[in-house]
C-alpha cells in the first residue's frame, strides 16, 4: 500500500520567468504557422538573455517557397509576447530587445520518416515515452501541489497586469509543500514565493503584505494556519528579473509544465513543437486517457504511459497503473484505452483537434488542469471519453 501520511512539494514559475518567456515565443511562432497551414511542421526553440532573443529551429510547409514570406513576422511575434508579459526593463524591453531569427526548412530526412506515403501511415515524429496522470485530489483531477502553485502565480499575474498591484514585476516563482493525511491533501506546511518588484525600496515583509491576501484567497480554506512556514522573497530584493537576470531557454520547465514531480515524465518538452511530435501530442493524449479513467470512476489515481518509434504510426506499448486504487484491473484498462482512441499521431491530432493555433496559451501555468475552451484549447482536459471507457471494460 502507498503512503497515506506525508508532505509533497511542487513548484511553478510565472509567465515572466526567463524559460517561460522562451516557451511563450516558441508557441506563438508555432501558432502563427498553424494559423496559415494547419499541417505545418514546426520545431521552434528560443533563447533569451540581456537585450537579446534568438529563435531557431525548423519549419516544414507544403510550399517551402512561402517560408521566406513568413519570416518577417517572427520579430513582431516575439516583441508582442514580451510586451504582453510586461517587460519594459532597461535591458529587456519589447521595443529595444534584439531579435535574431534563425529558423530554416525542415530536414527532408525527418520529413520522409514522418510523412504518410503510399500504403505507409504517417509515423511518429520521434521515438520516446510519454506519461499522463490524473488524481481525484483536486476538482481538476490534478495533484494539489502543482495545481495550487500555478493558481497562485496566475492570480498574482492578474492583479499585476490589471493595475491592482503595480509594484509587482513579471518574473516570479512559487512552491508549496502540501500535507497529506489518509492520502488526501489537507494543508500547507510551507510556502515559498519569490516575485520581482519594481520599487527597489520594498522589503520582503512589504512584498508579503502585498501577496499574502491573494495567496490566501487562492488556496482552499483552512490550508494556511499559524504553523505554515512562509518564505517570501527570502533573498531580499528582487528587482532585476527575467532574461536580464538569468538566461532563458525553451523546454527547461518540463516538470512545471506537467505534474510537479507527482507523476513520471518521459523527458520530452512541449513548447514550439507541432502536434506530429508525439513528445507533445501523445503526452496530451496520455493525460486525456488518464483523466477519463479517473472521471469514469475506474480509479482514484491513474498513470498512462505510451511509447513510440520515429516513423512508426502505432504506439509500441500502452501501460496503465492505478496505484492500487483501481476498480478495474490495470490490464483491462490498457486494452480499453487502445480500443476507444486511435493513438496514432494522426488519430490523436484528429480526436483532440490539435491542428489549431491553440498553443501560446499553454506556455505558462501548466499544460494540464486547465478548462477546455470553446475553440479547442485544452481539448485534452475533456472528460467525454468516460462512458466509452466504461463500456469497453
Amino acid at each position: 500500500m502507498s503512503r497515506q501520511n506525508y508532505t509533497f512539494t511542487s513548484e511553478s514559475v510565472s509567465e515572466g520567468h526567463p524559460d517561460k518567456v522562451c516557451d511563450r515565443i516558441s508557441d506563438a511562432v508555432l501558432d502563427a504557422f498553424l494559423n496559415e497551414e494547419p499541417e505545418a511542421r514546426v520545431a521552434c526553440e528560443t533563447f533569451a538573455t540581456t537585450d537579446r532573443v534568438v529563435i531557431g529551429g525548423e519549419v516544414g510547409l507544403s510550399d517551402q517557397d512561402k517560408l521566406h514570406d513568413y519570416m518577417g513576422r517572427i520579430d513582431e511575434i516575439a516583441r508582442a509576447c514580451i510586451k504582453d508579459i510586461g517587460y519594459e526593463q532597461d535591458k529587456f524591453h519589447h521595443e529595444t530587445v534584439e531579435v535574431t531569427n534563425l529558423l530554416h526548412e525542415q530536414s527532408a530526412h525527418i520529413a520522409q520518416g514522418v510523412d504518410a506515403s503510399g500504403d505507409k501511415d504517417e509515423g511518429a515524429g520521434d521515438q520516446g515515452i510519454m506519461f499522463g496522470y490524473a488524481t481525484t485530489e483536486t476538482p481538476a483531477l490534478m495533484p494539489a501541489p502543482i495545481q495550487y502553485s500555478h493558481a497562485i502565480l496566475r492570480r498574482l499575474a492578474e492583479v499585476r497586469k490589471n493595475g491592482t498591484e503595480p509594484a509587482l514585476g513579471p518574473d516570479a516563482k512559487s512552491q508549496l509543500s502540501v500535507i497529506y493525511q489518509d492520502g488526501k491533501p489537507v494543508g500547507v506546511s510551507s510556502i515559498v514565493l519569490s516575485t520581482q518588484h519594481l520599487d527597489e525600496t520594498l522589503s520582503s515583509a512589504d512584498i508579503r503584505a502585498i501577496v499574502e491576501p491573494y495567496i490566501t484567497e487562492t488556496l482552499p480554506e483552512g490550508w494556511l494556519t499559524d504553523q505554515t512556514d512562509w518564505h517570501v522573497n527570502p533573498t531580499g530584493k528582487f528587482v532585476i528579473g527575467g532574461p536580464d537576470g538569468d538566461a532563458g531557454l525553451t523546454g527547461r520547465k518540463i516538470i512545471v509544465d506537467t505534474y510537479g514531480g507527482a507523476a513520471p515524465h518521459g523527458g520530452g518538452a512541449f513548447s514550439g513543437k507541432d502536434p506530429t511530435k508525439v513528445d507533445r501530442s501523445a503526452a496530451y493524449a496520455a493525460r486525456y486517457l488518464a483523466k477519463n479513467v479517473v472521471a469514469a470512476g475506474m480509479a482514484e489515481r491513474c498513470t498512462i504511459q505510451l511509447s513510440y518509434a520515429i516513423g512508426v504510426s502505432r504506439p509500441l506499448s500502452i501501460y496503465a497503473d492505478t496505484h492500487g486504487t483501481g476498480q478495474i484491473a490495470d490490464d483491462r484498462i490498457e486494452k480499453a484505452v487502445g480500443q476507444v482512441m486511435d493513438l496514432t499521431p494522426r488519430g490523436i491530432r484528429q480526436h483532440l483537434e490539435l491542428n489549431k493555433p491553440i498553443y501560446q496559451r499553454t506556455a505558462a501555468y501548466g499544460h494540464f488542469g486547465r478548462q477546455p475552451e470553446a475553440d479547442g484549447g485544452f481539448s485534452w482536459e475533456r472528460t467525454d471519453l468516460a462512458d466509452a471507457l466504461k463500456a469497453a471494460v
